[in-house]
């Protein structure tokens, strides 16, 4: 069965719902034409110990450890730091993947502050972090790729290796290659998904052997975009193979206003019978033209700004899982980890 990098590293993750005990309530929120979304409404979300400032988890299950890979803050020490938890509800800081952004970033981007988006995948024996470098309101974005063999940072052959740049935009291109997430597909091919803004999601190949674009002249597949919208706004794609179908995950609208209750994020869905689509939402509408199904958002009374989503299978209990960040509306918009689990509803997902 293929699984998405984020996936194939969870695959022997127990429920997380059931392991962080109260995952909060949900209020149904309509949506014509499309089965029912769900909004955020807990008070509180589950867990304890780091749980923010989080944005973009990405995670990954390593003999009997938890490993969760968010973007920077400055609150916490190094680069693309990482969380750690022994029962995915307690969590606390045991590392980084860089001990300060490395030079050649501002060298090659001048005016970055700091890393976004960590995608942690395992393929080809070793752990790859795919991460963006990007001024905001540009598309002056690179992706950048670290690789490690282990990730115990007690381990003596604990060490990431830089490789660079996989990707790269500028002013005025197709895609501002933002938020990388892997796939490997059900003929072991690695494929990269990225974008968002000023053209929507797309994807190449990659070469297992390097972690790098197979062939630089390999064409973009294009995805997803939202065309009737200024900005395309659509980001943080995360793939996911269920039942026959690839399942592509966005976060939509817009994240990061001042203003904590105009932050409408949402998590959106289609599907496709191929990796590289077409895409469709429930309704049939293509994700390419603007189509998507909404299955998250904020419930504008104690949560919203509720996206930057990783969706994978755990394969040991048949669940399927996503985390997220939101942000709370009486928390001054710091986002926040969230876990929760998604049932299946005629082959279309629903937050549980």
């Amino acid at each position: 069965m293929p699984l998405s990098g984020r996936a194939l590293a969870l695959r022997f993750l127990l429920p997380l719902c059931v392991l962080l005990s109260g995952c909060g309530s949900l209020v149904a929120a309509s949506r014509s034409g499309v089965s029912q979304a769900v909004a955020l409404s807990s008070t509180n979300q589950p867990g304890q110990g780091t749980l923010e400032p989080v944005r973009d988890p990405s995670v990954i299950y390593v003999n009997g450890t938890w490993y969760l890979f968010v973007t920077d803050n400055p609150a916490w020490k190094g680069s693309l730091p990482i969380l750690c938890s022994s029962d995915a509800t307690s969590w606390h800081q045991c590392s980084s993947v860089f001990p300060q952004m490395p030079s050649w970033i501002p060298a090659r981007l001048r005016g970055v502050s700091n890393l976004w988006a960590p995608d942690i995948s395992y393929f080809h024996g070793e752990y790859h972090v795919y991460y963006t470098a990007s001024l905001a309101n540009t598309e002056n974005t690179l992706v950048g790729l670290a690789t490690n063999t282990t990730l115990d940072p007690s381990d003596p052959h604990y060490g990431w290796v830089d490789h660079g740049v996989v990707l790269e935009s500028h002013d005025g291109d197709s895609i501002n290659v933002l938020d990388p997430n892997i796939l490997t597909d059900a003929d072991g091919r690695v494929w990269l998904s990225y974008g968002s803004y000023w053209g929507g999601i797309a994807q190449r190949e990659i070469d297992p052997a390097t972690g790098l674009l197979k062939d630089a002249s390999t064409p973009q597949i294009n995805l997803a975009a939202r065309p009737s919208v200024a900005h395309h706004p659509i980001e943080g794609s995360s793939q996911l193979f269920h039942d026959g179908y690839y399942y592509l995950f966005v976060s939509i609208d817009y994240c990061c206003n001042a203003n904590v209750a105009t932050n409408n994020y949402k998590m959106a869905v289609g599907r496709s019978a191929s990796p590289h689509g077409p895409f469709v939402a429930q309704d049939g509408t293509p994700m390419l033209e603007g189509g998507s199904t909404v299955i998250l958002t904020g419930d504008g009374k104690h949560w919203m700004g509720v996206g930057g989503c990783t969706v994978y299978n755990d394969p040991v209990s048949g669940a399927t899982d996503i985390v997220f960040h939101a942000q709370p509306m009486n928390g001054g918009g710091v986002a926040a980890l969230w876990f929760k689990q998604i049932n299946w509803a005629n082959d279309w997902p629903v937050v549980n």
